[in-house]
């Protein structure tokens, strides 16, 4: 945990933004795998995190913003959970830690917000995103789970993002810890992936080291000789020669903050010179979109800029024809790129995209439903304190070709019979993470193999 005068300063600060009524933050509880003592391992709720700090099952915050009082509910272990867990703080000295002095049992937090109900008073809370949430809101407001979504209060989620958009330095200390421990994931694939080897084992290897360092994975790893698979969660192939090999993966650390990493590497020692070609457009596309990073530029118009790239270099290998500004505009090159840019960072890996992606990455403002753009989670000015991915990449996705050439899609554009050659292509990603600062922009963590060279030698590791 960090200070309590931090979360007690948060608190304040939120508080005062919502100005009127109740605010409720629930805790997560645990989530069983099988049977009820089976637990999945415990991951707090982060919003939770930011203000309350508690990485602990079965709390609850009311913060009143018309006093000011705040209390913590949860309840202490019982001696038969001490006898199977051990001796733990009680709920008291948790509070203490987070510089909450009023604790009571859960038993008494539906009092308190019925009374408040009754005064006529709000009660917020944020919109719910696990079921174990939305029967407790059942139990305690009679939200009807249908509407409860609806009911969720749009003050408090502005409030809340308006806070946890912007990092502060000890949470960019945090994020690069996770960011570099990311990087040694990335450096040990490329260096022990080999011929014969199994999609599965190079995961294994990779989730090794972010526990090596106390960290945790920030989401499901995604390793696979499928690349133009966006989000493949299967590991079920043996690599060959020849192939490419996509490794998204991230480390979350012990205060909950995440890295998210996207790297591409021959499963040979070296690429070919196809590869080669396509690996070039996206680390030019990276490099474009990374140059624009800055206070007040448009992230929409940074993946504009990024996707541009992409045309060109499609173009240049046969693949696109023609006015390459038109075929971005009218989302041409979204065959090669369904998907968007980046996206904000955090205590989540997609930061508090569970708040609502219209309000986090487009501060309200509606998102364009065109394919390609509406898969574009962020898209607002940038400002300092934003924590962000850029992850452009070049999909070969044979059900996308084949669904497009039937339809007679941009035809003006692409070269569909050249484009068959790439049908076994596979894709390529590559993503890191970014700073926004005052003047422009920094990269977070130690460097990431990204060159040709620097992927290649690594890969010299591997086989030597």
């Amino acid at each position: 945990m960090f200070n309590k005068e931090i979360y007690q300063d948060r608190r304040n600060q939120l508080k005062t933004r919502v100005a009127r009524g109740i605010i409720l933050l629930m805790g997560n509880s645990d989530s069983p795998v099988n049977f009820k003592d089976n637990c999945y391992p415990f991951r707090q709720d982060s919003t939770f995190l930011y203000y309350g700090g508690i990485s602990h099952p079965d709390l609850a915050l009311v913060l009143d913003c018309d006093t000011g009082h705040e209390i913590l509910f949860g309840n202490d272990f019982t001696i038969d959970q001490i006898v199977w867990m051990g001796p733990q703080p009680s709920v008291a000295a948790r509070a203490a830690q987070t510089g909450v002095t009023d604790v009571q049992p859960l038993a008494d937090l539906k009092p308190i917000l019925d009374a408040a109900l009754n005064q006529g008073r709000p009660v917020h809370f944020l919109p719910p995103y696990r079921d174990q949430h939305r029967v407790r809101l059942l139990e305690l407001m009679g939200a009807p789970l249908r509407s409860m979504e609806n009911m969720a209060s749009i003050v408090l989620i502005r409030a809340v993002i308006a806070q946890r958009i912007y990092k502060s330095d000890i949470e960019v200390t945090q994020i690069e810890q996770a960011v570099n421990t990311s990087v040694g994931m990335h450096a040990t694939a490329m260096t022990m992936a080999l011929p014969g080897m199994t999609e599965v084992r190079v995961a294994a290897d990779v989730e090794r080291v972010a526990k090596a360092f106390n960290h945790t994975l920030a989401f499901p790893i995604i390793a696979t000789v499928n690349g133009q698979i966006l989000h493949n969660h299967c590991h079920d192939n043996t690599l060959e020669s020849g192939q490419l090999f996509l490794l998204d993966a991230g480390a979350e650390n012990a205060m909950g903050y995440a890295g998210d990493l996207s790297s591409t590497f021959p499963v040979a020692p070296t690429f070919t010179e196809k590869q080669r070609q396509v690996y070039e457009t996206v680390l030019a596309a990276q490099d474009r979109a990374v140059s624009m990073l800055a206070p007040g530029a448009s992230f929409k118009e940074i993946h504009l800029a990024a996707s541009l790239e992409i045309a060109r270099g499609m173009r240049d290998l046969g693949l696109m024809r023609g006015n390459m500004e038109d075929a971005v505009t009218l989302g041409a090159h979204a065959i090669f790129f369904p998907c968007g840019l980046g996206h904000m960072m955090g205590l989540d890996v997609h930061d508090m995209e569970n708040l609502g992606e219209g309000f986090v990455g487009y501060d309200g403002l509606p998102k364009n439903e065109q394919f390609g753009l509406k898969s574009l989670r962020l898209a607002r000015p940038l400002e300092p304190g934003f924590v962000l991915t850029v992850e452009p990449g070049v999909y070969f996705i044979p059900e996308l070709m084949d669904l497009w050439k039937r339809e007679n899609r941009f035809r003006e554009f692409i070269d569909y019979e050249r484009l068959e050659t790439y049908r076994n292509f596979g894709g390529i990603r590559n993503e890191e993470n970014y700073l926004i600062t005052d003047t422009g922009h920094r990269t977070l963590g130690k460097p990431k193999p990204r060159t040709i060279k620097e992927v290649e030698s690594l890969r010299a590791v591997a086989f030597a």
